[in-house]
Order: C-alpha cells, then structure tokens, then sequence
C-alpha cells in the first residue's frame, strides 16, 4: 500500500508588473542565448523589438520562444498574461478527477517497482507518493519528521532523519546539494532556495564511519550506501519526469526509483517480500 502525503504547490516567482519584453529578456540573458532568433525561427531585429517593446508578440511566438528558452511550464504563462494574452498552461489539483488516470498510473508504477524504494515529488521535493520500499527506509525516523508534507530532502539531510544512517554522507550530501542548486537555476523559485539554506545549515553528522565494502564494488554511479537494521544497503538513483506537459501540476512530479547497486541489495530487499 501506498503512502500518500499531500505535496504544496510552489507558487510562481515570475516577476510581478513587468512586460513581456523584459521577461522574455530576463530569461533569454538566464539562459545565456544570443542566437534565440535562429533557434525560434524569428529574426534578431524582431525579437529586439519584443523585448524593447517596439512590437507586440504572437501567442504562437510566445509559446515558441519559452520552448527554447527552456522555460519551467509554471512560468510560461506569465509572458502570455504580460502580452495581453489568456493563460495556456492550466493548473489542475492533483486530485481532480481528471488526473485520476495520472494518480493510478504513478501508484502502479512505483508498487510494481517494489521492494525497492521510489517516491514520487513535487518542485519542491515534497513527497506526494511513496512506495514500501521508501516506508521500510524510514523506520525509526522521528515522527516529528513524518507529518505531512514530507519532504524528500529535508527525510534524508536532517540530523535526525537518514543522515547519521548514511555511510557516505558527505558524498551523498553533495550530490544532493548540487542538484538542487541546478533546481533553483533553472525554476528561480524562492520556496526551494529556502529549502536550499536550511539543508544545507544542518550539521553533518560524525557518528557513522564511512563504509568500505570487504570487495570493491564496481558502481556505476554514485551509489547512497545506508544503514538498515545493521546491513548495508547500496542504491544508485534515477529520476523521470513527464514529456511536453500541457498542465503545471503534470509538468512538476519527478519519479525517483532507486535502484540496487550491488547483489546483496538484491538479495536483502527480495528476503523482505516472502
């Protein structure tokens, strides 16, 4: 069964009051592209005018343009609003009937992947599901840490969380602290920037040794090696999200499946299920 928290959604950051031109600018000058004119099939004369304001952009153009400037979709309408234009991009509750074949379809995939752990997370790191293989990492966590909304990040930092069962944490850390740096320069969200500086405040615990496996183990990818019920345990993490979303809430949820890293893994997570 299932564990089901209910994720926030991260409001938009675009700047409030400020035409299209400047936004388009503010995001082109983000993504350091000086040949957008040649990538959105336009001219360099007529996206300087859009963005000084000399001209008035199409709908179409717009749409275009924040495709290849990689805009987040929670942002894409803000320059369609500035221009005068309706929004595209429709913000559906999760729970809404007409996401129920996205609420089964995420449930299915992450129980079909047990034993092994995978939630499911908003923008924020929020979980919103969360298979048993996640609930059997998580035994002995503080309650106070469990209440909803739980959020991944904040679960495995927090000196009372995962963090003292992790054998690498200063790697692991790492890794997490990067990705959520490149997070926040792609989305300019201010709610995952002071997420950012909490987690990153917490001290790192000292209290468990780093691991070194009796035999090397030849991992692919940085592996997180923790502590469960005094065995090792190593996964390695892969994270999905959704093609070409029409919707905010659909564009944000990353699937996160971490996969075994070594056979014992395997073996150990297999033996729960009989």
């Amino acid at each position: 069964m299932a564990i089901v928290a209910t994720g926030r959604n991260a409001p938009s950051v675009a700047p409030a009051g400020q035409g299209v031109g400047p936004l388009l600018r503010a995001w082109r000058e983000r993504r350091r592209m000086s040949q957008l004119a040649l990538r959105a099939d336009s001219s360099a004369r007529h996206i300087s005018f859009v963005e000084t304001g000399r001209s008035r952009p199409s709908q179409e153009m717009l749409l275009r343009l924040a495709e290849h400037l990689d805009v987040p979709v929670r942002e894409r309408n803000a320059p369609l609003l500035a221009a005068g234009y309706a929004p595209h991009y429709p913000q559906t509750p999760l729970d809404d009937p007409a996401l129920d074949a996205l609420r089964a379809g995420l449930d299915r995939l992450i129980q079909d992947y047990e034993p092994y752990p995978a939630p499911v997370t908003d923008a924020r790191y929020d979980v919103v599901v969360a298979n048993r293989g996640i609930a059997m990492l998580l035994d002995g966590v503080p309650a106070s840490l469990l209440t909803a909304p739980l959020n991944a990040m904040r679960l495995t930092l927090h000196p009372q969380g995962l963090a003292p069962r992790i054998r690498n944490l200063r790697e692991w850390r790492g890794h997490l602290l990067a990705q959520m740096e490149r997070q926040i320069a792609l989305h300019r969200s201010a709610p995952l920037r002071e997420l950012y500086e909490e987690v990153a405040a917490y001290p790192v615990a000292e209290s468990a040794p780093a691991y070194e496996p009796a035999e090397p183990v030849p991992y692919f990818a940085l592996p997180m090696r923790i502590e469960h019920e005094g065995r090792i345990l190593s996964f390695v993490s892969s994270v999905s999200t959704f093609n070409t979303s029409m919707d905010v809430t659909v564009a944000e949820p990353a699937v996160e499946t971490f996969l075994p890293a070594d056979p014992a893994t395997v073996k150990y997570l297999h033996s729960l299920m009989n």
